[in-house]
């Protein structure tokens, strides 16, 4: 089942099936450099489908396979999960990507099309991103999708930066994208 769909990316729910794949991209050491969880062994993986999956039947969201549209390939993942941020549960954007699918502005197109679903179907009030400065790649990955004022705080024993979009800020911005486009 398709939740949603961009130019060149569908986006739908993980599944055990697709644990070998997942495997081999979170168990590179490029791909998680910034995880909190570090590099993922095939267990470690099968434990975050097993999460997602959770997630999926409590939440009606999650981290949802990015598979290509041409070629039916999983490029990674992207979405927007349940996270615990100084004691108040956040929808937290994630994604990760295959190395050999970075500096095509997928990870962009992904973030867009997952919060038009959070926001426009699943009506959450806001989203977050957590991510460490040093990240740039996935600085920008956040400001192109509209993300753009941040606190600095501690988390998971890391400094990181925490941004926040809400819904109403998120309707400004497609609001826009469409009037500029239509003139």
């Amino acid at each position: 089942m398709h939740l949603f769909e961009t130019q060149r990316l569908i986006g739908r729910q993980l599944s055990r099936q697709d644990l070998p794949e997942l495997t081999i991209i979170l168990s590179d050491p490029e791909v998680m450099k910034y995880s909190v969880r570090g590099v993922c062994d095939e267990n470690a993986t099968r434990d975050f489908i097993d999460w997602c999956l959770e997630c999926y039947a409590s939440h009606g969201i999650g981290p949802w396979a990015l598979v290509e549209k041409g070629s039916a390939e999983l490029v990674g993942f992207c979405g927007v999960g349940p996270e615990m941020v100084d004691g108040i549960e956040e929808a937290n954007l994630g994604y990760r990507l295959a190395r050999r699918y970075w500096n095509q502005g997928l990870a962009s197109e992904a973030a867009k099309g997952v919060l038009d679903y959070a926001f426009g179907r699943r009506q959450l009030a806001s989203v977050v991103v957590i991510i460490e400065p040093e990240h740039v790649a996935s600085l920008r990955v956040t400001e192109n999708a509209g993300f753009n004022e941040f606190d600095v705080l501690e988390f998971h024993g890391r400094t990181v930066r925490l941004y926040r979009l809400s819904c109403q800020e998120w309707s400004a911005l497609r609001n826009n994208a469409t009037h500029v486009t239509s003139v």
